[in-house]
């Protein structure tokens, strides 16, 4: 529940805007806690090991849209690399992004491409990718959240042969 108060919370300070909007300042833990995980948007967090390391960061958040979006259980998406939710072609970009976010404390409108848990693609607009900051206030980790996606095409097997 901490960590759900903590996206929230940075979120806030990174864009001065609520993540969940109608949330009164004084809910519970337990209130925060519920509303993020049933956002309409998609919001995902990982830990903050150095994305160009391996394996990296690892996911230590996903709310009900991450997870029916990727197909995955909590179980399975949350402790995952989260390199892993990108194909292999698209992680230097998303690495550079997380890289950018991180530097500056927060980023917009990034774009990319994401795979779930059964290889089908989708691209992402829009999105916005902040730093969270630990009880002291130091990074710990990275957040996202979007809303604007859509399925690409499968690609077409070769005619040659």
């Amino acid at each position: 529940m901490a960590l759900a108060k903590r996206i929230l919370a940075s979120h806030s300070h990174a864009f001065g805007t609520p993540l969940v909007a109608g949330l009164a300042a004084d809910a519970s833990p337990l209130q925060w806690a519920q509303a993020l995980f049933a956002a309409p948007l998609v919001v995902l967090a990982h830990d903050g090991q150095d994305p160009g390391a391996d394996p990296g960061p690892r996911l230590t958040y996903a709310n009900r849209a991450a997870l029916g979006l990727w197909r995955r259980r909590w179980g399975e998406l949350v402790g995952m690399p989260s390199r892993l939710t990108a194909p292999r072609a698209e992680r230097g970009s998303r690495g550079q992004a997380l890289r950018r976010a991180q530097g500056g404390g927060a980023l917009q409108h990034y774009s990319g491409i994401r795979v779930d848990s059964g290889g089908r693609r989708f691209q992402i607009t829009g999105a916005r990718l902040w730093t969270l900051p630990d009880a002291q206030g130091q990074p710990c980790g990275q957040a996202a959240r979007f809303s604007s996606w859509w399925w690409l095409p499968e690609p077409r097997p070769s005619s040659l042969g």
